[in-house]
């Protein structure tokens, strides 16, 4: 309804514009009416010039050049000529008569609506009067007898002609078109001065020819015919170029990714480039269907197509197809608000124009869809599936970044949660409703955490709250008591009324460690907290030390109460031939209270020791990665660590956590395992392996147990005990040994690496008999990360990535004993130097 009365508003302004100009054109109609009538009859000689004068006027109103301003057509015509002819072989009042009836006619004949003849015969009647007055006030009227004397009056006459045209028609069109004043004056004003130009240099030339031979005019329509078809295809020439050079513009400005851009761009330069009152593009996919409407100014709509409020108009649809011919994404309609029909060259471009923005809109919406499923897998890197909740790589990431601004933010502090006795649940009532019931837990951690603090599951039903902001240490406990008071109320699940009890560890960020350092001292104060049958308990430093100690280096009692925490250090692993780098493995050390380090200790025996090992270990690799540095790491497993089922899982995700193939990581598994346990043992194996996790098993020939272990066990290399190697020089026995392990690796493929390598004469009497790699304090102690990144950058004798010069030089010819050939042939699997 707005609409139609917009509609009907337009109307009733047209009509009293146009009433204005038949108004003036009356008040200079009439006099001329009447002096032509008081006036005797036209003289012979006058009367066929004044016929010719008419039909001068009409076939120069006739021939008309169209440009369609929307849905109304801005009309560049001859008039001019004739009229400054008319005015130039004919008196005032018989040219203001010539020129409204050729008007009348020529638009009668081309069946135009009487509104617009009234309106262009009205127009041209004050525009040829406007000349005549120009003329009559320097003093010329006419017939002219010689009218190139007056060349300067008829020039200035004319240009009085233009101004008076403009201001004239440039209402009434932007009225009509709903286009403002000014943008219409500017529109195509090239090609209307253009057209001035040429009509008044013609003009001029026909008086030329008049002088000479006043008879001429009877050709003078045959003239302006010709010259209107060959300016007309000047015109409809330059209108192509345009239009394609506009076409070109857009094509580029639609080759956006952003799919409301595109719609965007496509509505606005599609209103201009048609001259359309409005663009609307709507998609049909279900998956993205909306509607953009506009003109050339703004959208005026964009959303759903149901909620786009009715418009009305004439609607030139074209369906969204692209070159291929495949699935339409939608339909482009032009909408005018009156009738209009698209010329055949409009027609191909807006064919093209579809086309182009079809396959814009398919590009949009495919790096639309790429940037959903990247953010999903963003999101799912960073969340626990089940809960929502973080999970540890981003506890991880967002710990650090945090620990590093806490100066300027506030003290940090971590909350860690362990639902107590919540296997029962999952045995009792099944597993669905166990993870119900973390769900729940995961939500209420989030509901009373504070704005800014990270709730996050580590795995199983251990959660973690990573609180930022506190004002005093004291502080995390107050927070700590609300969120594990939100877990101790009952859950009600299918009319099951469920209670599930919690502990929890506080620890407050310290100065050193990051927050790795954090989580551990979380878990030990929530171990506290169970064995002291406690809800929640604080970190406590003594406490920590006390249990580290004991686990750790088996119940010794702690040399020092400021003795620094334990230390991840890494040795190398070296290929014998070549004296490369090809690992490193992480070894655990503690310091003595004067300061010195104690031996390595296998790491394993402790859970949370052994959490603190692989992020070590697994941050040394991904910084050695960054620095161009790509070594696998070692980490050694115990049994205790691998009978427990959720092993595997925590691994991986571990690895994962840190950003690193899978292959990046060695589990060193120790021949301690019994062929009892290898039966709670072989899943968790079989899991690591799966998942792309390298196993060794680590001093092997020590013990019984070794082949039962090979034959069970899915692993990749074999590790000589360093006491077999130590016994090669004194002991046959030895030397035999590690040949039949070598020879049974072969027949498993697997690698081999000698521990303990301490001697040059070691290392070649290794390679000799087939072990590939080793490591000892031949190549390198071991030493921090950041260290022996250094050191492998360095290298030896200028070859960076290697500790030891190769056995031979590049393309030497290597005589091997009588070792290494079997039945004639010589094995070369590890002799990388062997010539071509």
């Amino acid at each position: 309804m707005t609409r139609r009365r917009d509609s009907d508003a337009t109307d009733r302004l047209l009509r009293q514009l146009v009433g204005l100009v038949v108004l003036a054109a009356s008040l200079a109609l009439l006099p001329a009416l009447g002096v032509a009538l008081s006036s005797a009859s036209p003289t012979p000689r006058l009367l066929p010039t004044l016929l010719a004068l008419i039909g001068l006027t009409a076939i120069a109103s006739f021939a008309a050049v169209y440009v369609r301003i929307r849905s109304s057509r801005s009309i560049i015509s001859w008039t001019g000529v004739a009229m400054i002819i008319s005015l130039a072989a004919a008196p005032l009042n018989w040219a203001i008569i010539c020129t409204a009836a050729g008007v009348v006619i020529a638009k009668t004949l081309s069946r135009m609506a009487p509104l617009k003849i009234a309106f262009n015969a009205a127009k041209d009647t004050v525009v040829v009067a406007t000349s005549g007055v120009t003329l009559f006030a320097l003093q010329v009227t006419g017939p002219l007898q010689q009218p190139l004397d007056y060349m300067g009056a008829l020039a200035l006459a004319y240009l009085a002609a233009v101004v008076m045209d403009e201001i004239l028609a440039a209402p009434v069109i932007a009225v009509a078109t709903g286009t403002g004043v000014g943008k219409l004056f500017r529109d195509k004003l090239d090609l209307r001065l253009t057209a001035r130009g040429i009509q008044l240099l013609v003009a001029l030339l026909v008086l030329a020819a008049l002088q000479q031979d006043p008879r001429l005019l009877i050709a003078l329509p045959l003239l302006l015919w010709l010259l209107h078809v060959t300016y007309a295809n000047w015109v409809r020439a330059r209108e192509e170029r345009t239009a394609w050079q506009r076409l070109a513009q857009t094509t580029d400005e639609l080759n956006v990714v952003d799919l409301d851009e595109v719609l965007s761009t496509a509505v606005t330069r599609a209103a201009e480039l048609f001259s359309a009152d409005e663009v609307e593009v709507e998609l049909t996919d279900p998956r993205e269907a909306t509607l953009a409407r506009g003109n050339s100014g703004a959208i005026s709509f964009h959303g759903p197509p149901a909620d786009a409020p009715p418009t009305t108009g004439t609607d030139v649809p074209t369906t969204l197809r692209g070159h291929d011919r495949g699935v339409d994404v939608g339909v482009l309609r032009l909408r005018f608000h009156g009738p209009v029909r698209l010329s055949d060259r409009e027609q191909y471009t807006l064919s093209t124009f579809a086309s182009a923005l079809c396959t814009a809109i398919r590009n949009a919406s495919a790096y639309a869809e790429l940037a959903r499923i990247s953010a999903r897998h963003a999101h799912d890197a960073a969340h626990d599936p089940l809960t929502g909740a973080a999970n540890r790589r981003q506890l991880l990431e967002r710990g650090n970044a945090q620990l590093e601004q806490q100066r300027e933010s506030g003290l940090s502090a971590m909350l860690l949660i362990d639902l107590d006795h919540f296997k029962e649940i999952n045995d009792t009532l099944g597993h669905p409703v166990g993870d119900q019931v973390l769900i729940r837990m995961a939500e209420r951690l989030h509901t009373s955490a504070e704005p800014g603090d990270l709730v996050a599951r580590l795995g199983g039903d251990e959660f973690a709250v990573l609180m930022s902001g506190l004002s005093a240490p004291a502080m995390a406990a107050h927070r700590a008591q609300r969120l594990i008071g939100s877990l101790h109320e009952p859950v009600e699940l299918d009319g099951l009324r469920i209670t599930v009890e919690a502990s929890g560890g506080i620890a407050v960020a310290p100065g050193y460690g990051g927050i790795t350092e954090l989580l551990r001292r979380a878990d030990a104060a929530m171990y506290q907290a169970k064995r002291a049958g406690r809800r929640l308990a604080t970190y406590d430093r003594l406490g920590d030390r006390v249990d580290a100690g004991r686990l750790t280096l088996g119940g010794d009692l702690l040399r020092a109460a400021d003795r620094p925490p334990v230390a991840v250090d890494f040795q190398p692993i070296v290929d014998l031939a070549t004296g490369e780098v090809v690992a490193a493995e992480a070894l655990v050390s503690t310091a003595e209270a004067g300061g010195a380090d104690n031996d390595p200790q296998r790491p394993g025996r402790l859970p949370a020791l052994t959490d603190l090992v692989f992020d070590e270990a697994l941050l040394a690799v991904a910084t050695w990665r960054d620095a161009g540095v790509d070594l696998p790491v070692a980490v050694n497993v115990s049994a205790g660590n691998l009978l427990d089922p959720r092993f595997s899982g925590a691994v991986l995700a571990r690895v994962r956590a840190h950003g690193l193939p899978t292959e990046r990581l060695i589990l060193e598994l120790t021949e301690a395992l019994t062929i009892s346990q290898l039966e709670v043992v072989d899943r968790v194996l079989g899991q690591l392996r799966d998942g792309g996790v390298r196993l060794a098993l680590d001093d092997f020939g020590h013990g019984s147990s070794s082949l039962s272990l090979l034959s069970r066990i899915p692993i990749h290399q074999l590790k000589v005990d360093s006491r077999l190697v130590a016994d090669m020089a004194s002991s046959p026995e030895a030397t035999a040994v590690i040949r039949s392990t070598v020879d049974l690796a072969r027949s498993f493929h697997l690698d081999v690496i000698a521990n303990g390598v301490e001697s040059e004469p070691q290392r070649r009497a290794l390679w000799e008999l087939g072990c590939s790699a080793g490591q000892g304090n031949i190549f390198a102690r071991p030493m921090p990360a950041a260290r022996l990144l250094a050191v492998v950058q360095r290298g030896c004798d200028g070859r960076p990535g290697s500790l030891a010069p190769p056995l031979h030089e590049s393309g030497a010819v290597i005589r091997l004993p009588s070792a290494r050939r079997r039945n004639g042939q010589v094995h070369p699997e590890r002799l990388p130097h062997l010539p071509a």
